[in-house]
């Protein structure tokens, strides 16, 4: 029955981490139609920026307030100079974006080098849970994974702001001349998907290896969540990180990575055969 239970946190957990990621990706990819091959890079950042604040003596909770800032700077500098100029060309933001990505991860290995950077626990305890100690802060980082995803859904579904992005997503001829400036809604659409990007990085580093390559792990499950769930869906991103997730963590406590690798991508190719809009159809 531990095992059972254990094996039960574990995949929640990294079903909500994954979620994390898959949050910003859902926002850029679903909402602004931008294949962003540098997500994994924003991740990185994040968490660099959590090695530089406490590196230099800050607190991780300040660290965590401003990768999510850091990001949405980076994220609206790279809109301005690069993206915003090929959003009507497919293929190209496929290249530019994985262009940001080598380029960011070689800029991260020539100022921290290539080895592995510490960020120190700020949660380091354990919590009963049904006779299984379970580590504090992988539960704190579920919270937050809850917590960013309603927040997500909120300001995009309960708001003014929202509403506005979703026309503009719908009908960007129609939204701009009806007023709407479509451009600082790109920029601002991109900025929020890089925040949350950072944000998700600054939250994992303390239990991670901090790496240029860290970032690599997360890009195509996160990919894989947005196709499996809805392109254009935050409850798709839910359901398509609980599926990947998911099976990812319960065949992996029986397989080889390979053979769970292997499987899970059978299992999304299978869901996109028979459901090629998601399992949510893109709506919502």
């Amino acid at each position: 029955m531990a095992d059972v239970i254990a094996l039960f946190l574990d995949t929640l957990s990294f079903t909500l981490t994954l979620l994390l990621v898959t949050l910003g990706l859902v926002v850029i990819f679903g909402m602004m139609n931008v294949i962003n091959m540098a997500h994994g890079e924003f991740f990185l950042l994040g968490a660099y920026v959590v090695v530089v604040v406490t590196g230099a003596g800050g607190s991780f909770w300040l660290a965590l307030v401003l990768a999510p800032l850091v990001l949405a700077f980076i994220g609206f500098a790279l809109e301005w100079l690069v993206i915003r100029h090929i959003y009507h060309r497919f293929i190209d933001t496929i290249l530019a974006t994985w262009g940001i990505s080598i380029a960011l991860k070689q800029a991260i290995t020539i100022m921290f080098g290539p080895g592995l950077q510490s960020v120190p626990n700020p949660l380091p305890g354990t919590i009963d849970l049904a006779g299984i100690e379970y580590p504090l802060y992988r539960l704190f980082i579920m919270a937050m994974g809850l917590l960013l995803a309603a927040g997500t859904y909120l300001v995009f579904f309960r708001t003014p702001i929202g509403l506005t992005a979703r026309g503009v997503i719908a009908n960007r001829a129609m939204s701009a001349s009806l007023g709407i400036n479509t451009r600082r809604l790109d920029w601002a659409t991109f900025a929020f998907g890089a925040a949350l990007a950072g944000f998700a990085g600054a939250v994992m580093a303390p239990i991670m290896s901090v790496d240029p390559q860290m970032g690599v792990g997360f890009l195509v499950p996160s990919f894989l969540a947005v196709l499996v769930g809805g392109v254009n869906s935050l409850v798709g991103a839910l359901l398509g990180s609980a599926l990947i997730g998911g099976t990812s963590t319960g065949l992996s406590a029986y397989l080889s990575q390979a053979d769970t690798q292997i499987l899970v991508f059978l299992l999304a190719m299978m869901v996109i055969r028979f459901f090629p809009n998601g399992l949510t159809g893109g709506k919502r």
